[in-house]
């Protein structure tokens, strides 16, 4: 036999508690538990330690009221067998027996209210049987296209929760095309113990196929219930999909009116084949005040602040006010002064499709150049069928004035930003499994002072988890300016690399492009950004506890001059270490890198503190 011994918390709290209770009488808690199962089926510990109410009893933190009382011992035994057993049909043994004894009485024989005064020892013996598979494993009707798990087909280990899944898939898939109600039906599921096999028999009841009825909005006080139904999108008449009102929760919760979205179907039906749409609302507080920082050791301080309105105008637009300045004390430059506008309204000129507008005035005193802008763009957005996916185009212009070492000019540009995202975290501020991609596209047409061509950037991030503590994250980037020479282009068009963007431990910018420019006394050669730009960011994370993770990364960026030619280029490399500090915000950063490409190598340590993971 394998045994087990949990010993209670009153034993653990020391001697002068123990003197406490003993004095009390019946507040003493039980001193022993003790799980026996036969040799060779430790495998079913876990589940059966996760299973027990009495495990959960003795493991939890003891409440200010004192431990658990002698009662509460006995109540969570005679709860056990039942929920023992569920454990053990959730690993396919469906002939176990259970005995559970406390002080050498059998629990089931021992009434709610005669519990004894005093409990020293609760003794749980399980005997599991054997494993059962099935043999007949069956689930029907199936709406055409539902796929079933591998696991539910005869010969298969018997596990209960492979049946729920199962049954689960049915139901989903008939929900998936138009019935909202289905459910299942009648069951027979059946041990045959002498051939340790289950004979699994579910009949499904999908219903009529439904549309979609009225929607009805309760909790909205400031954000006029038209607006709400537009930015759903869930029409009348529209066949039911579960995945539209996914995508009409999403779109609520995008707005950022709402602190509080739950949309739920009605219990019935109603007689002209359509389903009504509850919709639940709690009104985020309308404005918002925001404030951040990162500190780099090369880059120095960033401090950025805005001012958000979620309501403006009655229907859940948004204006936010935006200040960011930026290499405050850093060794890169002066620093960067940021200010913008932002204005998003959500269903314009038709539900599906949202507005946007944005005004941007900014100073950018980079290593390299030095640049005075004011932007404008638009941008009508649309989530596409494929969920997940939105994308961008819109109209801009952009008055710049910009100075760099051979030359100063104003000029203005016409462009027409476009973009894609696909977003697929599975939590976008600390992901531990999805990816994500952000494909950015921009032609400019020189109207005054400069020629005209295209900016091509694209983001791509993956994230994989190896069990519950070790998390793989890789980022690769990739950009391109086409039509124009480096020489010729915006400067803040162009690429560079190095720093906590791209490649941390190498300084900020590091890495560019040498150009040759005649000003008139001879040729000169100055550094500029490059026209192809290639990045690898890698990290391991490693959670040591709740609060705390380690991470281990390495970087690497390549710059070039010409997009059509990648045999010219440098490339340059960084690696570190850092820590994780989880918040409710996200997680706090500490990383410190050094460069392992160039001719300081190992030689200095960059310091990076930020909210949020690197990527």
């Amino acid at each position: 036999m394998s045994r087990q011994r949990i010993w209670g918390k009153g034993l653990r709290q020391g001697a002068a508690t123990g003197l406490v209770l003993a004095l009390l009488g019946g507040a003493v808690a039980a001193q022993e538990i003790e799980l026996i199962l036969p040799d060779g089926t430790d495998d079913l510990r876990t589940s059966i330690e996760n299973a027990s109410l009495l495990f959960a009893l003795e493991s939890a933190d003891i409440p200010e009221s004192g431990p658990p009382s002698p009662a509460d011992y006995v109540a969570a035994a005679r709860a056990d067998y039942r929920r023992i057993l569920t454990g053990l049909y959730a690993e396919g043994h469906y002939g176990g027996a259970i005995s559970i004894t406390v002080d050498g009485r059998e629990a089931a024989g021992i009434q709610p209210l005669e519990a004894p005064g005093r409990v020293e020892r609760i003794t749980i013996t399980v005997s599991p049987g054997p494993a059962f598979t099935f043999g007949r494993a069956e689930v029907v009707p199936l709406a055409q296209g539902t796929e079933m798990p591998d696991e539910f087909a005869a010969g298969e280990p018997a596990y209960s929760g492979v049946i729920e899944e199962a049954v689960g898939a049915a139901v989903d898939g008939w929900r998936e095309v138009g019935h909202a109600k289905a459910e299942p039906g009648a069951q027979e599921i059946t041990a045959i113990h002498p051939e340790t096999r289950l004979d699994v028999a579910v009949a499904i009841q999908p219903g009529p196929r439904l549309s979609f009825g009225q929607l009805l909005v309760s909790g909205n006080e400031a954000v006029r219930t038209e607006r709400i139904m537009a930015i759903a999108n869930l029409p009348s008449g529209r066949t039911f999909s579960p995945d539209a009102l996914t995508r009409a929760t999403r779109r609520l919760q995008r707005s950022g009116a709402f602190s509080t979205v739950a949309i739920r179907e009605t219990d019935a039906y109603n007689a002209d084949g359509t389903l009504d749409i509850l919709v639940e609302l709690v009104e985020a507080p309308p404005r918002h005040l925001s404030f951040g920082a990162e500190l780099s050791s090369v880059e120095g301080v960033t401090l950025s602040a805005s001012w958000l309105h979620r309501n403006l105008l009655g229907g859940a637009e948004s204006l936010e006010l935006s200040a960011e300045v930026n290499g405050i004390t850093g060794t890169s430059g002066d620093a960067d002064y940021i200010l913008s506008v932002a204005f998003d309204r959500q269903a314009t000129f038709r539900n599906d499709i949202d507005f946007s507008a944005e005004v941007t005035l900014q100073r950018l005193q980079e290593p390299e150049y030095a640049l005075d802008s004011f932007t404008i763009e638009t941008g009508l957005t649309r989530e596409v069928l494929i969920e997940d996916l939105i994308i961008t185009a819109g109209p801009g212009y952009t008055y710049a004035r910009e100075r760099t070492p051979f030359r100063t000019r104003e000029y203005q540009l016409l462009t027409l930003p476009t973009g894609a995202e696909f977003d697929r975290r599975n939590d976008p501020q600390n992901a531990t499994g999805g990816y994500y991609v952000d494909v950015e596209l921009t032609p400019f047409y020189g109207l005054e002072g400069i020629g005209s061509g295209g900016r091509a950037y694209i983001d791509g991030r993956y994230y994989r988890s190896f069990g519950e503590r070790f998390v793989l994250a890789m980022r690769g980037q990739a950009g391109a300016v086409l039509g124009v020479g480096p020489e010729e282009a915006p400067a803040d068009y162009l690429f560079y690399s190095g720093g906590g963007g791209t490649v941390r431990g190498q300084p900020y910018q590091a890495l560019g492009i040498e150009i040759t420019e005649d000003f008139g006394q001879g040729p000169v050669t100055v550094e500029v950004g490059g026209a192809l730009f290639l990045g690898l960011q890698s990290e391991a994370r490693f959670a040591i506890n709740d609060s705390f993770g380690a991470v281990a990364f390495v970087d690497a960026g390549l710059v070039g001059p010409d997009p059509g030619d990648p045999s010219v280029n440098d490339w340059h490399a960084g690696a570190g270490l850092g820590i994780r500090y989880n918040t409710p915000i996200g997680p706090i950063r500490l990383d410190l890198a050094t460069p392992v490409t160039g001719p300081r190598a190992f030689e200095r340590v960059d310091v990076y503190v930020g909210i949020g993971q690197s990527f």
